[in-house]
Order: C-alpha cells, then sequence, then structure tokens
C-alpha cells in the first residue's frame, strides 16, 4: 500500500523523557519539513513523507533554495541550501539516482574555477542573509561549503565529474590547514569521514585533532568554558564541544577525544534541553525568524547524536 504523509504514528514516549518533550516542541514550532524529519527518525514515520516536504525547496536549476538553511532568505538556489538537502537525503538513505546526479549539475553550474563551492554565491544578492555571510561578486573556494557535499557525495558512492576536482580541493585545503575555527574544522572532518582514500583520511584527522586540541577549539571541560576561547568573529558563548566534532562513534574525530572528555560533552549536551523541549541555537542571531527555524534543525540533530551514542533519549 502506498505510503502517505497522513499515516498513523506509534504512541509518543512518556511525556518526561527528551523524546517527548522534543516531539511537543517540534510540533509547536517546526517547518513541516523538521516535523516529517522528526518523524522519520523517531516516531516510525516514512521517507516518502520527508522527500515530498524537501521538494518544496527545490529550483527548477535543481538546486535548493527558499531558506532550507535559515540564515539565507529568498528563493534563489545556493551552495549551502543544496548542501543541506543532500545532508536531509542521506539521513533517510535517499541520496542517490538522477536527483542527486542533476543536484551535481546544479553545483557544478556554481563551483569556482577550481572545482569547489563557494559558501554564498552572488545570486544571494538582494535578498536577506546573515551578515556573517558576505555576499561578494567573486567569492572563493570554501573548505565550509565544498566539504560536507563532497563526504555525503563520497559515502553514498555518488559519482560525477564534478565531483574529483571538488575532491582534489578538499585534500588541498584539510592538509594545508594550519589556522582554523571550529566550523571549517566540522567541514573537513564530514570530508575525511568519507573520503575513499582512508589512510590519507586518518593521518590528515590525526593531524586535525591535535591543531584542535593545541589551539583549544573543543571545550573540553564545560563546567570550565572559560578556558576555552570563543573564535574571532563567533557570537559569545558558541563553544564547539567534542559531539559537533564527532557526531558519531564512527568519526575520525572521536580519536581526538578521551573516553571521559566525550562522556562528559554528551552529559552536557542533554544538559541543554531546555524547558520547551528544544535544544538552543548558539550561534549570533540576526533575526527572529531564523532562530526560531534553526532550533528545531538542531533538535533533531542533537537527538541523533545521543542515540548514535547509545544515550537513552525515550
Amino acid at each position: 500500500m502506498a505510503e502517505t504523509g497522513a499515516s498513523p504514528l506509534p504512541p509518543t514516549p512518556p511525556a518526561h523523557t527528551p523524546l517527548a518533550r522534543a516531539e511537543r516542541f517540534v510540533w509547536l514550532t517546526a517547518r513541516v519539513l523538521e516535523q516529517r524529519r522528526f518523524a522519520y527518525h523517531f516516531l516510525g514515520g516514512g521517507a516518502d513523507a520527508v522527500e515530498t516536504a524537501l521538494s518544496a525547496y527545490r529550483n527548477e536549476d535543481d538546486g535548493y533554495g527558499h531558506a532550507l538553511e535559515p540564515d539565507l532568505r529568498g528563493p534563489v538556489s545556493q551552495p549551502l541550501h543544496t548542501g543541506q538537502a543532500l545532508h536531509v537525503l542521506d539521513s533517510i538513505g535517499r541520496c542517490g539516482g538522477q536527483r542527486v546526479e542533476r543536484m551535481c549539475r546544479y553545483l557544478t553550474s556554481v563551483s569556482t574555477q577550481d572545482g569547489a563551492l563557494p559558501t554564498i554565491h552572488p545570486s544571494q544578492r538582494g535578498y536577506p542573509a546573515a551578515p556573517f555571510l558576505p555576499i561578494v561578486d567573486d567569492p572563493p573556494s570554501e573548505l565550509l561549503a565544498t566539504g560536507p557535499v563532497v563526504g555525503l557525495l563520497h559515502r553514498n558512492e555518488v559519482w560525477h565529474a564534478w565531483l574529483f576536482r571538488a575532491t582534489d580541493f578538499c585534500w588541498q585545503a584539510v592538509e594545508s590547514l594550519d589556522k582554523s575555527h571550529p566550523y571549517e574544522i566540522e567541514a573537513a572532518v564530514a570530508f575525511l569521514d568519507s573520503a575513499p582514500d582512508r589512510p590519507r583520511a586518518e593521518a590528515a584527522a590525526d593531524r586535525l585533532g591535535r591543531l584542535v586540541r593545541e589551539h583549544r577549539l573543543a571545550a573540553l571541560d564545560p563546567a570550565r568554558l572559560e578556558a576555552f576561547p570563543v573564535a574571532p568573529g563567533y557570537a559569545p558563548g558558541e563553544h564547539h564541544f567534542p559531539y559537533d566534532y564527532a557526531k558519531t562513534p564512527g568519526s575520525l574525530a572521536r580519536a581526538w577525544f578521551t573516553d571521559a572528555e566525550m562522556t562528559g560533552s554528551l552529559e552536557f549536551l542533554v544538559s541543554r534541553q531546555q524547558e520547551d523541549g528544544g535544544w538552543p541555537v548558539h550561534r549570533r542571531q540576526w533575526a527572529p525568524g531564523t532562530a526560531l527555524e534553526t532550533r528545531p534543525i538542531v533538535t533533531i540533530e542533537a537527538l541523533r547524536t545521543l542515540r548514535a551514542y547509545g544515550l537513552p533519549v525515550g
């Protein structure tokens, strides 16, 4: 029988569990896409319903727009939106086929001369965007935008001509990092976790782990956050923790942290659930609607990380 978006869901868990509290928060505040993602990951909902909701963000150029990534407003396709769409498809086991091939054609059309992705394509000009995402006429290649996309495509064994040059860019960018910031390191990990050359990826990850610890880019003791500097340009209190880098136990970044450090960070993640059931957004806020749309996304990812490490959520 065909799956529908209105199919019954299992009974909700007891109201005192983190999952039940998060569920109420999602139904109260989330967009349809995040509601269906939550239902898929935690309530037995179907993947078709997620795909249907995601399709509303797709444009005729096979890129994605319409504020799929809430910090970029307006209808135009952008690499960050399209990367988020690939993340959603990967999370439901649908990152493949002709749709993803068409997405790669869009990525090719907006790539830089060296085959990588800019964070923001100039077509964003004229629409609202977060002030920390500058729009320029000739945007540079960015590991921040390219690494996660390339990693997802490799993990799902997607092969496209664009991917070869983009992969070369990621290797060069990752292996030349000597100073960085947490979001760029996260992008590097997203690439390395799925890069085909595993010995090279492991060596690069080992070097990055030393860089993270030497430059105190991970808050290793949540009780002493003042000992860990916030990166320049970040919001006050915008710390990053071991779970931000090692989102699953299988990540190469997991080896960067002791068991005690990882456990402490996960316990801290549990404690960050707020009274309304959602997890907070700690990056700089610039418009009320963006924070409201982002919190359900952050909440889903927090629950997925906790579940990946075997912590009970509901």
